[in-house]
């Protein structure tokens, strides 16, 4: 446990890139800084991980990707979220808040 920010479990950085691209379609880049972003600093998804899971989420047809000029008028691929994307989330986020739930009421239990 003597790391400085939180690993993350495994699967969950595709859900975190689901969530992130439900409001807009964004670049990898973004997709980056937003989650570091909204944790707070807490959670920092690397190149060598994000690519991957993109690619992975894309195959299954979670997301979608479009090539597009960015904000410096360079191109970049752009991501977002398809039908079945949505669905995925919506079902993941659930999944996900009632298992937290359940481990916070564990780890609060008075012994």
């Amino acid at each position: 446990m003597g790391k400085s920010k939180t690993e993350m479990l495994q699967g969950t950085l595709d859900l975190l890139i689901l969530k992130t691209l439900e409001l807009e379609p964004m670049h990898g880049w973004g997709i980056t800084l937003r989650i570091q972003t909204l944790s707070e600093n807490e959670l920092r998804v690397n190149q060598g991980s994000l690519y991957p899971a993109l690619h992975r989420l894309e195959e299954n047809g979670l997301i979608l990707a479009k090539w597009r000029a960015t904000e410096n008028n360079r191109q970049a691929r752009y991501y977002e979220l398809s039908a079945k994307g949505r669905r995925k989330l919506a079902a993941e986020t659930e999944n996900w808040l009632r298992l937290s739930g359940a481990v916070g009421r564990i780890l609060g239990a008075v012994s």
